[in-house]
């Protein structure tokens, strides 16, 4: 199988877990305690109060077409196949959620418990979806609108747009839940940037030693990683020397440290964790 088609099965594998995750912890935990923390999602939830004949996962099915339709218009069409598969795929587990496991009552009656498991599991979601470059779509939308045509950062633009639909949220269901959207908003921001740094830490490694192309092999043909060599030169000795650099997984680096212990105990190995890593072997710079 092509290369490029493994990568693109593997994508839209992981993208459908986060929209899973998503999925269940607003079903489960978000929607029950009417906890309308922006997007799309909540737009729906408010609808879905005045006309409860209509299913969330309906609305907000309604609430993408809609917003994709302005999006082309206004925009043209630079919104990726998996961008559209995962805000589709979002509404449609939602409904599937609906038939399959009506809800009766909430999980916990502790909204503040429900809040915080929500909003983690979302953000993790979300995290997983983004770091596939797809997006869940709903109000990222509007925010790429606003910043083509008011030139407003598009991470201020969804914020104010979050903010807006939590300010519905709070007329419909009150001030407290209102307040309770907006720290989930806030938070899913966070919990985001943190689960995609954590997905895309790799660690840059600087290595010295006496056995320097018995480890440059080992990295190569084990780990199965690229080597760069340096020429540097010590100030005290004034010996020159090798200095190998790699980019490895954090995995691959415990592997590495007990090769090195066994094939030249006395190594230099300097270490620094880079949270994003682009080129062959990790996410290629054109993926879209």
């Amino acid at each position: 199988m092509d290369r490029k088609i493994k990568i693109k099965i593997k994508e839209y594998f992981f993208i459908t877990v986060g929209i899973i995750i998503v999925a269940l912890s607003q079903y489960f935990f978000l929607i029950p305690h009417d906890i309308a923390a922006g997007g799309a999602m909540g737009i729906a939830m408010i609808t879905n109060n005045y006309f409860p004949f209509l299913s969330v996962g309906f609305i907000m099915l309604i609430v993408n077409i809609i917003l994709f339709t302005i999006a082309f218009l206004t925009i043209g069409s630079k919104f990726g196949v998996k961008t559209i598969y995962a805000s589709l795929g979002l509404s449609g587990t939602i409904s599937i959620l609906e038939k399959v496991f009506p809800i009766q009552a909430p999980i916990t009656n502790d909204i503040l418990l429900s809040t915080i498991i929500g909003t983690i599991l979302s953000g993790l979601g979300m995290a997983v979806i983004f770091d596939n470059n797809a997006s869940s779509g709903g109000t990222d939308i509007l925010a790429k609108i606003i910043n083509r045509y008011l030139h407003i950062d598009i991470g201020k633009s969804l914020l104010i747009i979050d903010f807006v639909v939590t300010l519905f949220a709070a007329l419909t269901f009150g001030v407290e839940k209102g307040l309770y959207a907006i720290v989930a908003v806030i938070s899913n921001g966070y919990f985001i940037d943190y689960a995609i740094e954590g997905f895309n830490v790799a660690m840059q490694v600087f290595i010295m030693s006496d056995e320097i192309e018995v480890i440059s092999d080992y990295i190569m043909n084990e780990l199965e990683r690229g080597v760069t060599f340096f020429t540097g030169q010590g100030a005290y000795s004034g010996e020159e020397k090798r200095i190998m650099y790699t980019v490895i997984s954090r995995r691959q680096f415990i592997r590495l440290r007990e090769y090195i212990k066994s094939v030249d105990p006395k190594a230099f190995i300097s270490v620094s964790a880079s949270h994003e890593v682009l080129g062959e072997g990790f996410t290629e710079i054109d993926d879209e």
